[in-house]
């Protein structure tokens, strides 16, 4: 009962990847815009939650403390959605949004230039210097996304477990070899690591929780969760908020137990 991500550049069959794993494996398989539209049920525009997704850090900037609301909502409606389970999530940085989550197969898929282009063209209905133009603009603004807000390559090997090259295999050769390992006993949903999926998914929806809540939004916290515990980390500004943050993440259901010791205190004078 894995969770696997499938990281691609634009046009390089991630999609259709997912559709035949999916299928293959009876798995749920999820885009981005189910997740926006399921994070856009607290009252965010989907329009900005997507941009929050796909925009370079130019536009990001300009969001400022918005960018860190938007990505705690959709961190918490993916956790959410994958937390039993069986799917197959295809979008923006899925492997590091579900960093810590557990058991997932973090997949990615490259395919030769020409291939891109084709499909490109087909969907888009663009020439072949307007295809290669779009390609490049999509790949740099992904790149710079992770680096600017994960501090990572987004192209690096070593953020997969599995790296699948379409210039000598078929989706459908590479749909078989994500589904065997998946099969995998390493990523088996194991009760342990159904515990952790779920310890993970509640300290998203605590983040969250603060993140849209008018008394703690104006803060950015860590969230971390074990059994049940939530631990935050974070700045605040005034003695009063440590009240507050506990009020509201001890108000999610299941939370049993509310650590603030990681809050940093303003300095006394």
């Amino acid at each position: 009962m894995s969770v696997i991500t499938v990281s691609r550049g634009t046009f390089s069959g991630g999609k259709i990847l997912a559709e035949c794993i999916s299928q293959q494996l009876g798995y749920r398989c999820i885009d981005r815009d189910v997740i926006v539209e399921r994070a856009a049920a607290s009252g965010v525009s989907q329009e900005e939650l997507r941009n929050a997704l796909l925009k370079p850090p130019g536009l990001l900037e300009r969001f400022g403390h918005k960018k860190y609301i938007y990505l705690a909502l959709i961190q918490a409606a993916l956790a959410e959605e994958v937390r039993t389970g069986k799917a197959v999530y295809h979008g923006n940085a899925g492997h590091l949004l579900l960093k810590g989550a557990g058991p997932v197969l973090r997949t990615r898929i490259i395919a030769p230039l020409e291939f891109r282009i084709r499909m490109c063209q087909e969907r888009l209905k663009l020439s072949r210097f307007e295809a290669i133009a779009y390609i490049e603009k999509v790949d740099q603004d992904r790149r710079k996304w992770t680096q600017y807000l994960y501090g990572v390559d987004w192209g690096d090997a070593a953020l997969y477990d599995l790296v699948l090259n379409l210039e000598f295999i078929d989706i459908e050769d590479a749909c078989n070899i994500v589904a065997a390992a998946a099969k995998q006993k390493r990523f088996e949903l194991t009760p342990e690591h159904q515990a952790a999926m779920n310890d993970f998914a509640l300290g998203s929806r605590v983040r969250a929780q603060l993140a849209t809540d008018p008394a703690t939004s104006h803060l950015e916290v860590d969230v971390t969760c074990q059994a049940a515990v939530v631990a935050i980390r974070g700045r605040i500004t005034d003695l009063a908020e440590i009240d507050e943050v506990r009020r509201v993440a001890g108000a999610v259901p299941s939370v049993t137990t509310v650590n603030l010791k990681e809050l940093t205190l303003p300095t006394r004078t």
